[in-house]
């Protein structure tokens, strides 16, 4: 089941919350643990609907846990969108025991720096994330942040990727111990979106179900 909700603030952030149970609702959701997950690049059409992220609440939902799929507000150069995100874990904060964070591509950059100041999270998963968003907000640098705060995490990617940026988020994520995980595909995972989902929930489900 879907509910569609609206992210609070200053921005018009729309989500839909995909829940675990049938009788589940936004306002009293019956999993106590959920996956918020950030989108591609949104002036090249990401959206909350997208493959990626669509598979990767399939299975999640599969295993116990609910996941909002979120819609960025107003292009803000990366900045709104950080933003737009940190307010989608608030939202699931205040409604859940236990929060994960997922992005694909400009949303697995967006997913490691928002992760980088939340230290309550179970557990964060970029998919083929970009090394910046902006020249203020770099994911390699969150990285480092995020394993500081121990919170654990795990960079997937494309071999084949020539679409996105992400070498330099692999190399500091094997720098720093950080588990990685290839996949022999390019950077739209055609074909492969079923498995980038169960790469996600075998990483984020026994952590976020357990909470260990």
């Amino acid at each position: 089941m879907s509910d569609t909700v609206l992210i609070p603030g200053g921005r018009d952030v729309r989500a839909t919350l995909d829940t675990a149970a049938s009788d589940a609702s936004a306002d009293a959701p019956s999993a106590d643990a959920v996956v918020v997950a950030c989108p591609p690049h949104p002036q090249q059409r990401g959206h909350r609907g997208d493959e990626r992220l669509v598979a990767v609440s399939d299975a999640v939902t599969d295993r116990g846990v609910d996941c909002l799929r979120f819609d960025y507000g107003d292009w803000d150069e990366g900045y709104g969108e950080t933003t737009d995100a940190d307010r989608a874990v608030g939202w699931a904060r205040e409604r859940y025991d236990r929060v994960g964070l997922f992005g694909f591509s400009f949303g697995g950059t967006v997913a490691l720096v928002a992760a980088a100041s939340r230290p309550e999270l179970t557990g964060v998963c970029a998919l083929a994330p970009t090394a910046r968003l902006n020249p203020d907000t770099d994911a390699v640098e969150a990285l480092g942040d995020i394993v500081d705060r121990g919170v654990p995490v795990r960079v997937l990617y494309a071999a084949r990727d020539s679409t996105a940026d992400w070498e330099p988020v692999v190399e500091r994520a094997t720098e720093l111990g950080v588990e990685t995980v290839a996949f022999e595909s390019d950077h739209f995972f055609v074909g492969r979106s079923g498995k980038v989902g169960e790469a996600v929930a075998a990483f984020l489900g026994p952590r976020l179900r357990d909470g260990s």
